[in-house]
């Protein structure tokens, strides 16, 4: 009996099935919804039609009323021109009124408002015989008091006027001044009645589908022409007609019933449109169920690729034919320093390519892209550069993409950053310089030695030699004075001291070179020096006389600056004074092609500042050897200490690393810097003897 799936295997299954048809059943609501919104949006946008047009009807009516008025006031100013008789007025008057069913009554009133004349419309029974019209006369008053202060018609309100028939008319009065050379002659008074007014002044085309009425401000209903039907919605319009001296409201309603389910065409084809949507939806569900399963296995497959991708170190790029970016892996990203919304969809020139090699790598990529030189199998070099700018050597190996119709669209290049690689190939080049370094420092110390030893029975002989040459003769000239007298040997006494000085310098000289050739062993055999306090003038003095000879020559000031005061330090005299003399030779042969003026070699002692080592303080000394040269390059500069290394046709590049190290051994620093306006300035610090040092504290 095979065991039953645990319920946990069912629930992703269950989850997604749920969200699915929760999906379905919104995009159906949706649908409704859009359905139910498209007929109301169609049924108001027919009502807003019905709406409007019943505005421009009641606008078109209110227009037909006013332009009748201002006829009849016209027609009413025509019957008083030429001094009419009562008689002729009265026949002019009934001809009106036929033509003029609004009107039902014309009256020829005096200054005074008496009636001279008058005629009724001949459609009705008179309309004043129930209550006469007397009632009537303060409207005419008022009608006539406001035209007489407007100089023209005036208008009544509305009032109700009873008939024998037992209804009654709606109607208004018009009072028209007469003036004739600026007197007032009389006036000429009109009754209206509203329902007539509706019934024949307002196109009769107009009214076949709405009712048309008279109201107050309020609503209340003067006049009404038409018949509402009932049942069916109401669509109301209202538009004020302001008379002079009175004012009314002309209200119109349309009984045409609101649109039907299908009102119109644009409905219909909505609702088509809805159902051919939902025949497609249903035939998209079957088919989304297809697709379901193809993504899920599509996600599956770019998902393990992803993680294949993201987990390489080497880094990936895509370009189409026209060299747009259209993939980075994230190895890449890292390399480069910028993001894939940075890169992809760039064309050249790229963001990570040296803005000096720029134009290269474009002629490159044209070439690339044309297809006419395929890139080597195995790669080639280039160097990239990184979003803070830094450039590193990369590896790159290129190949065409090509898609599942064998058309190539695009490249697919592959980057190996090689910075590594160089930096060990870089150290495995220093260790072997090294290693060269070391062996011909290892045979210069055995050369060293072996002259050491074969050179200082020469110099001892040249000192032993130098010095019996002075005893012999001392001797030689005492001799001579006695036995000769003072005249014959006054020219060789003369001469004495002279050869006496150059003999005692020559042995000097040799028992200097002598000490220099037993410090050099000793330092290349690294044994403990022999250190001694010495004063910083005496270092100074010492090599002098050379440096005063070299100056000579080369035609170069030498300026000895020494601060007063200065305590003895504690060092090796001999080496030091190398030091000294090979850094004052190095300036002034600096200054071999500076002008004679600017021929200037100031060496100075002075107690240690800001330019001394990392915990000199005042048991330190500075000295330092200044020029006037044309300076150090940048490229020499790192490798100025460098053994073997030199600028000189004949020199060897051991002098300032020799001298470095003498510095060092002595636990002093050596550098230099720039000398201002032009030049360089050696430096170095030597320890005050400890004595002294102890005893100032």
């Amino acid at each position: 009996m095979s065991a039953a799936a645990p319920p946990a295997a069912f629930a992703p299954r269950y989850v997604s099935a749920y969200l699915r048809w929760s999906l379905w059943a919104l995009l159906v609501a949706l649908v409704a919804a859009l359905l139910v919104t498209l007929v109301w949006l169609a049924g108001r946008y027919e009502a807003s039609q019905v709406q409007s047009k019943l505005e421009r009807d009641t606008a078109d009516a209110l227009g037909d009323i006013r332009a009748a008025f201002t006829r009849n006031v016209q027609t009413l100013q025509a019957l008083q021109s030429g001094h009419p008789t009562t008689a002729s007025w009265i026949d002019e008057s009934a001809r009106l009124l036929r033509e003029h069913r609004e009107w039902i009554r014309l009256e020829w009133r005096d200054a005074g408002l008496g009636t001279r004349a008058f005629a009724d419309s001949p459609y009705r029974s008179p309309p004043f015989a129930r209550l006469g019209r007397a009632n009537a006369q303060p409207d005419v008053a008022l009608a006539c008091a406001n035209g007489r202060r407007v100089s023209g018609p005036a208008y009544s309100s509305s009032y109700f006027l009873p008939q024998l028939d037992g209804l009654g008319l709606e109607v208004m009065e018009l009072c028209l001044p007469q003036v004739s050379a600026g007197q007032l002659t009389g006036y000429v008074v009109a009754t209206y009645s509203l329902s007539e007014i509706l019934a024949g002044l307002v196109g009769p085309q107009l009214m076949r589908s709405q009712d048309v009425s008279f109201t107050e401000a309020d609503g209340t209903r003067l006049a009404l022409h038409g018949t509402a039907r009932r049942g069916n919605r109401v669509f109301t319009s209202q538009q004020l007609l302001d008379l002079p001296g009175n004012t009314m409201v002309l209200r119109m309603d349309s009984w045409r019933g609101a649109p039907d389910l299908f009102p119109n065409v644009l409905t219909a084809l909505v609702t088509a449109m809805s159902i051919a949507l939902v025949s497609v939806l249903v035939l998209l569900g079957k088919d989304t169920r297809r697709r379901l399963r193809a993504e899920q296995d599509l996600a599956d497959a770019l998902a393990f690729r992803k993680a294949m991708e993201d987990s390489l170190v080497t880094g990936l790029r895509a370009r189409d034919l026209q060299g747009r970016i259209t993939y980075v892996n994230p190895a890449f990203c890292a390399m480069v320093g910028f993001t894939p919304e940075e890169l992809l969809g760039n064309t050249t020139p790229a963001p990570y390519w040296p803005p000096e090699l720029a134009g290269d790598y474009q002629k490159r990529q044209d070439v690339r892209l044309a297809g006419q030189h395929a890139p080597p199998r195995e790669g080639f070099e280039s160097v990239f550069m990184r979003k803070d700018g830094s450039r590193f050597p990369v590896l790159i190996i290129e190949a065409p993409l090509i898609n599942h119709h064998g058309v190539q669209t695009g490249w697919m290049s592959a980057f190996l950053d090689i910075s590594e690689q160089r930096r060990v190939e870089e150290l495995s080049r220093a260790s072997q310089d090294r290693l060269q370094a070391t062996a011909r420092l290892a045979t210069v110390g055995e050369m060293a030695s072996l002259l050491s030893h074969e050179l200082n029975q020469p110099l001892a002989a040249i000192s032993s030699y130098a010095t019996g040459s002075i005893n012999l003769l001392k001797s030689q000239l005492a001799a001579q004075a006695a036995t000769a007298g003072h005249d014959a040997g006054g020219g060789a006494m003369d001469a004495m001291p002279d050869i006496e000085v150059a003999m005692q310098r020559i042995a000097e000289q040799a028992e200097r070179a002598g000490k220099v050739i037993k410090s050099v062993h000793d330092f290349v055999r690294r044994r403990d020096k022999e250190r001694e306090p010495v004063a910083p003038l005496a270092l100074l003095d010492a090599i002098m006389p050379l440096v005063s000879l070299q100056a000579r020559k080369l035609g170069v000031r030498v300026d000895i600056r020494v601060q007063p005061g200065l305590p003895t330090v504690l060092c090796d005299r001999t080496m030091v004074e190398q030091v000294l003399l090979n850094l004052a030779r190095n300036a002034m042969q600096a200054m071999d092609q500076a002008p004679p003026a600017h021929r200037s070699l100031v060496i100075e002692a002075r107690r240690s500042g800001a330019s001394a080592p990392a915990g000199a303080g005042k048991g330190w000394l500075e000295f330092s050897v200044a020029d006037l040269g044309p300076g150090i390059p940048a490229e020499i500069q790192r490798q100025l200490f460098t053994p073997f290394f030199t600028t000189k046709a004949e020199g060897m590049g051991l002098g300032l690393s020799m001298c470095r190290t003498v510095v060092e051994q002595h636990g002093g620093f050596l550098g230099f810097e720039a000398n201002r306006p032009q030049g360089t300035i050696f430096k170095f610090t030597l320890p005050v003897d400890p004595a002294i040092s102890h005893r100032s504290s």
